[in-house]
Order: structure tokens, then sequence, then C-alpha cells
């Protein structure tokens, strides 16, 4: 707010000067001017009467000559007057438009709006910087989940799409660069509701700037950082930075999954979807030759997990001497001879991961004519051309903002959630797909919800008191209708943590502790009906005993009484 006083100040200084001169000028020749009064004597304005002509008449009001009619000299100064502030006035008022107008003042009044939206959070909130296609899944994910976001980014035209897109909450949003200490402390970083920070632009140098400024300043922060340099990894990596998402990578190893173990890779992309969003079940890739065209970051990746599941690979590269390729077809992709060189005629699939979106696809069309039941994976660079891709409809089309969005809500919305995913890695596919029906059968076929409970007196303090009582509690009474105890929530308890152990879809029998910490997944309304479970004793004494606890000191003496 100072640096708008100020800036206005430094602007409207010489517009002010001039008026103020210029209304000096014209009162204080008044004063001076002879005049006459109904008597027909001799008579000078006061400094008073001087300045409230003077007032009315620079104004365009005009009350006309008072207190008495004006002599030719008081006349003619009056002219003079009128032509000196108008002319000051005019001067003033095209400051001010200009003023208006200027970048610096509006950038000003934006940043310090933005700055006490920021402040005037009350509720836990996330900081996403870059605002592409990757930050508005991230964003309308968080959204959906009732999970307040603020918004960073380089280019104005996204900010304006931000506010124009149907939010639950609005989000705030600020055109500013991101790896700017300023901006991010702008944007929240040292609020004491702030949850994290997700650094996903398409500059890695950005990134690493973001993830740099914020362990420097808030090391307790988590930060979530997009990097798709190794370089930059193991930079970021050497700064604390939480968790990094190479987006080549994971896409690599998405892929190997989908071929060794399909209900593993079903359920990773089922618990990091859209809650409410229904995710139709992928065709498994075949095993056998591919053809993969393009060895930059892509390529790399994907060659690297197909060769883990025994796939033999030719890979076309145009320019093998940039990207180190050694064993290679050279050539484009998009000449049928080059893939027939390639042994398109007898692969089983092709991947089409240059870094050109049209050459992509005629890879893949000029393919298809020479074997039609090729499995198809493609790679989308741009989010303009989604409209190309849908129409072809690929087998996979590898879009990085999906893989980096549902890696982030892994990490960011329920952080156990990324700990399962990983522990139900390690686990056989027949588990994965057991669960997966099990999960079907409990809250359906749309992706569901998670969250964690904490047994902690600040977050449970139902169940602590319960505890400190020497009162059992099982986990199965987190699992039933507050409101009917009879009836069970539709949920399921996936994640148990106590200590340094983990467990796996944990027994309903088994006993609570305090330090417990558990990831439930099920559907919003079991959710929203939990938190009365760990809030309130009462809740938590009628589902484990059946006996409803009076409210107020008479009711609850009434009852002791009575038993």
């Amino acid at each position: 707010m100072n640096s708008i006083f100020f800036l206005i100040l430094r602007r409207m200084r010489a517009p002010l000067i001039t008026l103020i001169v210029s209304y000096g000028i014209a009162v204080f020749g008044f004063t001076l001017m002879p005049g006459l009064d109904a008597q027909g004597q001799p008579w000078h304005m006061s400094i008073f009467e001087a300045f409230y002509v003077i007032s009315y008449t620079a104004t365009t009001i005009g009350f006309g000559e008072i207190p008495y009619p004006f002599s030719q000299a008081q006349r003619l100064w009056m002219t003079f007057s009128i032509y000196l502030t108008v002319i000051s006035w005019f001067y003033a008022i095209g400051k001010i438009i200009a003023l208006a107008q200027d970048p610096a003042l509006r950038q000003a009044i934006t940043l310090a709006r933005f700055g006490r939206t920021v402040s005037s959070l009350y509720e836990p909130f996330y900081i996403v910087c870059g605002y592409g296609e990757t930050g508005s899944l991230l964003v309308g994910a968080l959204d959906q989940k009732g999970i307040r976001v603020v918004t960073l980014d380089i280019d104005q035209e996204r900010i304006n799409e931000l506010e124009l897109q149907d939010y639950q909450s609005p989000v705030p949003g600020l055109c500013a660069d991101a790896k700017l200490p300023e901006t991010l402390l702008q944007a929240g970083i040292h609020h004491p509701h702030c949850r994290g920070i997700a650094a996903l632009t398409n500059d890695d140098h950005v990134n690493l700037a973001v993830a740099v400024a914020v362990k420097l300043v808030s090391p307790e922060l988590p930060v979530l950082c997009r990097a798709e340099h190794n370089e930059t990894a193991a930079n970021m990596a050497s700064f604390g930075t939480d968790h990094i998402i190479n987006p080549y990578e994971l896409f690599g190893e998405h892929l190997a999954m989908e071929i060794h173990s399909l209900g593993t890779y079903l359920l990773h992309e089922w618990l990091t979807g859209v809650p409410g969003t229904s995710l139709p079940s992928p065709v498994p890739p075949p095993v056998g030759h591919w053809v993969v065209c393009g060895y930059g970051r892509f390529g790399k990746a994907v060659v690297r997990n197909l060769e883990q599941e025994g796939a033999s690979i030719q890979i076309v590269e145009a320019q093998p001497e940039l990207t180190g390729c050694e064993s290679f077809i050279r050539g484009s992709g998009t000449e049928a001879h080059t893939l027939i060189e390639a042994g398109v005629e007898r692969a089983v699939g092709i991947v089409a991961g240059t870094d050109n979106d049209i050459n992509n696809l005629s890879i893949a069309m000029t393919a298809l004519e020479l074997r039609p039941d090729l499995f198809v994976v493609i790679r989308k660079n741009r989010r303009f051309n989604s409209a190309l891709f849908r129409k072809f409809n690929a087998d996979i089309t590898m879009q990085l903002s999906d893989i980096i969005a549902h890696e982030c809500l892994a990490h960011l919305i329920t952080p156990m959630l990324a700990q399962f995913l990983h522990l139900a890695r390690s686990q056989s596919n027949a588990w994965a797909n057991q669960l997966i029906s099990r999960l079907v059968a409990v809250v359906g076929e749309n992706v569901p919800e998670t969250w964690g409970a904490y047994i902690n007196m600040e977050r449970s303090p139902a169940v602590m008191c319960l505890l400190e009582e020497g009162k059992p509690v099982i986990l199965e009474l987190l699992t039933k209708d507050p409101y009917n105890r009879e009836q069970p929530l539709f949920l399921v308890p996936l994640l148990l943590i106590r200590g340094n152990q983990s467990m796996l879809l944990p027994e309903l029998e088994t006993p609570l502790v305090a330090g417990d910490r558990i990831l439930f997944c099920g559907t919003q309304t079991a959710k929203a009906a939990h938190p009365l479970l760990v809030l309130n004793q009462k809740v938590l004494t009628y589902v484990q005993e059946g006996v409803e606890i009076p409210d107020g000191i008479v009711w609850r003496w009434l009852a002791k009484r009575q038993r």
C-alpha cells in the first residue's frame, strides 16, 4: 500500500505543484486588486474571500461577482486567473488519466490486492507456480477436493483464463515471475496456513529457483517440483526438495507397469484421479518387438523401461549425434521405408515420441497403414493440438499434464497416499485386482476420495479420550456410520502407519494406539461424516457402546445417579 501511495505522489508531484502555485498566484493577486464597496469606498478582498471566489471560478461553478461588483482591475485579474487555473486543471487531469493507465501503478495495485487476498486466507492452501495445462488440471482437482489454491504464472493470458473458470472457491492469481523471492513471499510461503508449493512451470531453471528460494526462506514447507533434466533434478535434491517429478521417467515407469502389472497401474490411476470421474479400463500393451521413433528424453525413458520388460526394440532417430543414440535407423519415422526397415511389419507396438506433434501423428498413421493391429503410443507436446489427438484416438497418448497432475495429487492431497502407492507397486498384480474389486464394491466405479486420520489429541481428541480412559478402540469403530452404528460407512482403510511399520489393508480388529496414522478411501459422504467419529467423544462412545452421553452438567448428573 505504501508503494502505491508514494508512486501516486511521485507521478502527481508536478501537477500538484502547478495547481498550488497557480491557485496561490490567483488568490494573492485578487487581494491586491482594488475594488469598490456599496458606498463607493476603496475595498480589497481578504485572503479568504479571494480563495472563495477563485475556488468556484476555477471549478467552473460560477456564483458571480461577490460580495460587490468587480472593478475593471478585478475583472482583468479574474480573466487571467480563469485561464491560469483552467490550464493547470487540464494539465493535472491529463496526468491523472496517464497515471490510471500507468503499468507500474496497475501492477502495484494488483500486487497489493493479491497480497490482501492471500493474507485473508484462514484455511489450508497450496501455491501452484505455473498455470499451464498441468497447473490448471492440478488447481481444478484441488478445488474439487475443497482445498484452496494460490496461483502464479508469468503469462497474463493464463491468469485471465484463471478468472474465467467456475471454481468452487476463488483462486487468487498473480502474473509475476515465480523465481523471484519477493513474488513467493507475496504468494504466502510465510503464511501460517500454507501447506506446500508445487513448481510446475515448463522451465526447469524457474522450478529450480523456486525450490531453492522456498528451502532457504521456509525450509519446513514441502516443495514439489517438475524437472525434465537429470542435472536439474540432482540440483533440486541437493537443496532438500521433497518430491521431484520427471514426467518422461514417470511415463516410462507407467508404460512398464501397464505391461507388467495392469492392475497396479489401474489402482494408481484410479486413486490419483479427479474425484467423481470414472477411469476407462486400459488396454494392456503387448510384449514383443517395438519400434521407437525419437530418442530424446522421452524415448530414452520408454526404451529403458520396455527393455526391462523383455521387449526387443528398434530405434528410429533423425539426429542420433545429438541424442547419443548408438543403435538406430536414421530417419524421422514418417517415411514408410524407414518403418519397414525398422521391422514395423513384425512389431507389436510403435512409440511416436518426437517433439513435433504433427510428425508424431504422421508416424502413427503411416505405421497403421503398414500394420493395422499395432499398439500405438503417441506423445502430445502442445495442448492446442488436443482435438487432433482425440480424433486419432491412440491406445496410449502421453500427456505430460495428466502424468504430473496425477503424481502431484498423490503427494499433495494425502501424503500417505504416495506411500501407499509405493508399497502397492511391490505387491502382485492379483493383489491389486482384488483390492480394486473390493473398492468398486464399496465406493462404486467413480474415482473415490482419500483422506488421512491422525490419532493424536489435536486431530482425534475423541479417540484419545477413550484411550486415556483405558477403553480399547479398534479400527472398525472408525468405519461405522456416526448416525447409525449398525451401518458401516462406504470406506476402506488402505494403510496404517505405526512408527516405522506400515500395514497394507489393516484388519478392522486392529487396536489403535496414540500416534497411529490411517489412510482411508471412500465416498464423499463417508469423508464428510468421518470427522464426527474422531472429534466428538459423544458420537464415538455411541458407536462403541450404543450409549448416548447426555449433554449438559445437570443431565450428566441425573444419568450418573440413575446408573
